[in-house]
Protein backbone atom coordinates (compact mmCIF):
# COMPACT_ATOMS: atom_id res chain seq x y z
CA UNK A 1 0.00 0.00 0.00
CA UNK A 2 1.48 3.30 -1.09
CA UNK A 3 2.09 6.09 1.45
CA UNK A 4 0.25 8.38 -1.00
CA UNK A 5 -2.92 6.27 -0.87
CA UNK A 6 -5.86 7.92 0.86
CA UNK A 7 -7.91 5.42 2.88
CA UNK A 8 -11.65 6.04 3.16
CA UNK A 9 -14.55 4.20 4.71
CA UNK A 10 -17.03 3.14 2.03
CA UNK A 11 -20.66 4.13 2.16
CA UNK A 12 -22.39 2.19 4.95
CA UNK A 13 -19.19 1.54 6.93
CA UNK A 14 -18.59 3.52 10.10
CA UNK A 15 -16.62 3.59 13.30
CA UNK A 16 -18.92 3.23 16.30
CA UNK A 17 -18.51 3.03 20.06
CA UNK A 18 -20.60 0.18 21.45
CA UNK A 19 -21.63 1.41 24.89
CA UNK A 20 -22.95 -1.98 25.99
CA UNK A 21 -19.61 -3.69 25.41
CA UNK A 22 -17.57 -0.51 26.00
CA UNK A 23 -15.63 -1.21 22.81
CA UNK A 24 -15.03 0.38 19.43
CA UNK A 25 -16.40 -1.50 16.44
CA UNK A 26 -16.26 -1.06 12.70
CA UNK A 27 -19.79 -1.51 11.42
CA UNK A 28 -20.84 -2.46 7.90
CA UNK A 29 -24.14 -3.81 6.60
CA UNK A 30 -24.67 -7.15 8.35
CA UNK A 31 -21.05 -7.23 9.57
CA UNK A 32 -19.04 -5.87 12.47
CA UNK A 33 -15.44 -6.03 13.66
CA UNK A 34 -14.49 -5.35 17.27
CA UNK A 35 -11.39 -3.17 17.35
CA UNK A 36 -8.48 -3.17 19.75
CA UNK A 37 -6.74 0.07 20.76
CA UNK A 38 -4.35 -0.09 17.80
CA UNK A 39 -7.11 -0.62 15.25
CA UNK A 40 -9.10 2.24 16.73
CA UNK A 41 -6.06 4.53 16.72
CA UNK A 42 -5.53 3.89 13.01
CA UNK A 43 -9.17 4.08 11.92
CA UNK A 44 -9.95 7.18 13.99
CA UNK A 45 -7.44 9.11 11.86
CA UNK A 46 -9.08 8.19 8.56
CA UNK A 47 -10.96 11.23 7.32
CA UNK A 48 -10.90 10.74 3.55
CA UNK A 49 -8.36 13.51 3.01
CA UNK A 50 -5.17 12.35 4.78
CA UNK A 51 -2.83 9.89 3.10
CA UNK A 52 -1.51 6.75 4.70
CA UNK A 53 1.85 8.51 5.06
CA UNK A 54 0.27 11.40 6.95
CA UNK A 55 -1.68 9.03 9.18
CA UNK A 56 1.38 6.94 10.04
CA UNK A 57 3.43 10.07 10.69
CA UNK A 58 0.76 11.29 13.11
CA UNK A 59 0.66 7.89 14.84
CA UNK A 60 4.47 7.78 15.13
CA UNK A 61 4.52 11.21 16.71
CA UNK A 62 1.58 10.51 19.04
CA UNK A 63 2.99 7.21 20.30
CA UNK A 64 6.71 8.03 20.03
CA UNK A 65 7.27 4.96 17.86
CA UNK A 66 9.31 4.27 14.69
CA UNK A 67 7.36 5.45 11.66
CA UNK A 68 8.57 2.60 9.42
CA UNK A 69 7.21 -0.01 11.84
CA UNK A 70 3.89 1.82 12.16
CA UNK A 71 3.68 2.17 8.37
CA UNK A 72 4.17 -1.60 7.87
CA UNK A 73 1.67 -2.54 10.59
CA UNK A 74 -0.91 0.01 9.44
CA UNK A 75 -0.61 -1.02 5.80
CA UNK A 76 -1.13 -4.66 6.75
CA UNK A 77 -4.16 -3.86 8.90
CA UNK A 78 -5.75 -1.58 6.32
CA UNK A 79 -4.96 -4.02 3.51
CA UNK A 80 -6.85 -6.75 5.35
CA UNK A 81 -9.81 -4.40 5.83
CA UNK A 82 -9.72 -3.50 2.14
CA UNK A 83 -9.74 -7.19 1.20
CA UNK A 84 -12.88 -7.63 3.33
CA UNK A 85 -14.46 -4.50 1.78
CA UNK A 86 -14.42 -2.46 4.96
CA UNK A 87 -12.09 0.12 3.37
CA UNK A 88 -11.48 1.87 0.05
CA UNK A 89 -8.35 3.58 -1.24
CA UNK A 90 -8.37 6.74 -3.32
Amino acid sequence: MSPDAIPTLPRGVRLHHDRVRNAWVLLAPERAITLDAVGHAILSRIDGTRSLGEITSDLAQSYNAPQDQIARDSAGFLGALRDRRFLDLV
